[in-house]
């Protein structure tokens, strides 16, 4: 009986070090930076999509988004308002989401995020 109780209470004390050393290993994801893989990496034509992450910098800025998960949703890019499949400039406005707009240009893809500065 005695050997039973130290034995339970041996794999008892197993089971929360490796419960406590589990824990101090959590793995967070950080997504920053990193491409987004909902994305398609080939357009429908055919062409291989390179990701760059633009911050609202460079010639295209996203002043606002009207999304609609279940219709047909707008941004207005560079005083432009703008859906899928539009232009502005030379880029092509690939897909719009909550918080950014993915646009193409010569086979390259550029996701800009929403600029929330007033």
């Amino acid at each position: 009986m005695l050997r039973n109780k130290i034995i339970f209470m041996f794999s008892y004390f197993l089971v929360f070090v490796c419960a406590v050393a589990l824990a101090q290993d959590a793995f967070t994801y950080d997504a920053k930076g990193k491409r987004n893989p909902f994305i398609p990496l080939v357009t429908p034509d055919g062409r291989l999509v390179k990701l760059e992450q633009e911050q609202g910098g460079g010639d295209l800025t996203v002043q606002g988004i009207i999304f609609d998960k279940h219709g047909v949703s707008y941004a207005i890019v560079n005083a432009n308002v703008v859906g899928v499949g539009d232009s502005v400039g030379s880029y092509r406005v690939l897909k719009i989401m909550p918080n950014k707009v993915i646009l193409i240009k010569e086979g390259e893809a550029f996701e800009v995020d929403l600029n929330k500065e007033e």
